[in-house]
């Protein structure tokens, strides 16, 4: 570990002490593995969900949405996990019964999106993007129709950079994936993070922060051994995780993931639409 994320590790105190007696870490993303395209849940999903949380093992969310949007989810399982990992890592929840909903921002990663977003909007001048801030408020020009936009508000692009993020999409659905892949690869992206989502979309973080970083923080605050994490995803996004939790524990790509992902997991359950995940949790 860095002495950056073990600073950071720190800074995320854990009430539950313990891990040496088998309890596991378990990292779920959220669409395309727990939630299909139209956000409906098989019941198989839900039910093994249920029963490796009520074993007693952390069954927790590690997603790209933001905390309004993934806190539905969360709740749909029934989850009460210490931590929830959002905005690729760049957010993390703590449980705390003292706030509305049972949640307050313990980690948030920022960044100045002003570079990033005059590069990416010349080499996509009819793209639509969305900054999403500190406070979760969402920040969006035209063209976002695609996107659950809630607690946000449209403002002309130059608005946008203005205000400290923690998390920039981009949208061009002119574009097929493989055109999409070559226009990024163009644009020499630096000092951010970013993946590439299914369609033409373009998630970006601070530099350095993805799933992985935040979940080292969550294991390390819970004192978890690194054999007892799982971590299952789909998306390009999901690929750091991936290969963090797969060097000591278990690591599953969807089956419907893209090849790049699957490589670098220990092992590939079923897709989406076949209920992968409880067939994976089953096995635990």
């Amino acid at each position: 570990m860095t002495q950056e994320a073990q600073v950071a590790a720190e800074s995320l105190p854990g009430r539950r002490p313990g891990g040496a007696d088998g309890r596991l870490l378990i990292a779920l993303d959220v669409d395309g593995t727990l939630i299909h395209e139209d956000e409906t849940v098989g019941d198989a999903v839900r039910d093994a969900v249920a029963r490796v949380r009520d074993a007693g093992h952390e069954v927790m969310l590690a997603t790209g949405r933001s905390w309004e949007t993934a806190r539905p989810i969360h709740e749909r399982f029934g989850l009460t996990s210490e931590f929830v990992v959002c905005a690729n890592g760049a957010l993390t929840m703590q449980r705390d019964e003292s706030q509305p909903d049972g949640y307050r921002r313990e980690f948030i990663e920022v960044f100045d999106p002003a570079e990033v977003l005059r590069t990416i909007r010349g080499h996509l001048p009819t793209g639509s993007f969305m900054v999403e801030g500190p406070t979760g408020f969402r920040h969006y020009t035209a063209g976002m129709t695609d996107w659950e936009l809630v607690n946000a508000a449209e403002v002309p692009f130059e608005e946008l950079l203005e205000r400290p993020a923690t998390r920039v999409v981009v949208v061009s659905p002119q574009h097929d994936e493989e055109e999409f892949l070559s226009i990024v690869e163009r644009m020499g992206l630096q000092r951010v993070s970013y993946s590439i989502g299914w369609t033409a979309w373009l998630d970006i973080s601070p530099d350095g922060v993805n799933k992985a970083t935040a979940m080292e923080r969550v294991r390390h605050a819970l004192d978890i051994p690194r054999s007892n994490v799982v971590a299952v995803g789909d998306g390009r996004n999901d690929i750091e995780l991936l290969q963090w939790a797969g060097q000591e524990g278990l690591s599953v790509a969807m089956g419907q993931a893209p090849d790049e992902v699957k490589a670098v997991a220990s092992r590939v359950t079923g897709a989406v639409v076949e209920d992968g995940v409880a067939h994976l949790l089953d096995t635990l």
